[in-house]
């Protein structure tokens, strides 16, 4: 499976927000407590892990899926994540804030070779079909404090 392609739009200076614009059965996923608001025709649906068939690094399946839940707990990640998924006939429309003061930054993986690592609580939302993981470092001290990962499917 493919990455979806979403369209979005920043609004904001200090205090950004994002719209993202769904065509019908496309998904975003995010995570928990991003959600700003949403309009009528937007499932919501809370699930375990990231949503793609395959886990960053630690295979697919059930084993994998608890791997990647044991990193996301050790590092203070919630276990959950939650997709948006534009049921209706038309565009909709749904809409992000960090609850922190800062800039969004829109990334395409794959002017990245295909991987970000990023800072806890650094992730936002993403198209469906991008893998979320922890990445632990090598060196001790960055090892404590790990980092998201974002791969495309």
């Amino acid at each position: 499976m493919n990455n979806h392609e979403i369209d979005y739009k920043l609004y904001g200076d200090d205090m950004q927000f994002v719209e993202i614009e769904l065509d019908p059965k496309e998904t975003v996923v995010a995570e928990a407590g991003s959600l700003m608001m949403m309009e009528d025709g937007i499932s919501m649906e809370t699930i375990f892990g990231d949503g793609s068939s395959g886990s960053a690094g630690s295979g697919g399946g059930l084993m994998g899926k608890l791997m990647g839940a044991g990193k996301r707990m050790l590092t203070g990640e919630s276990l959950f994540m939650t997709t948006f998924t534009n049921a209706g006939s038309g565009k909709k429309h749904v809409y992000f804030a960090s609850p922190y003061p800062g800039k969004i930054i829109p990334m395409d993986l794959s002017q990245y070779r295909g991987k970000i690592i990023c800072q806890k609580d650094a992730f936002l939302a993403a198209a469906k079909g991008v893998t979320i993981g922890i990445e632990f470092q090598r060196k001790l001290g960055t090892g404590f404090f790990g980092g998201e990962v974002m791969l495309p499917y």
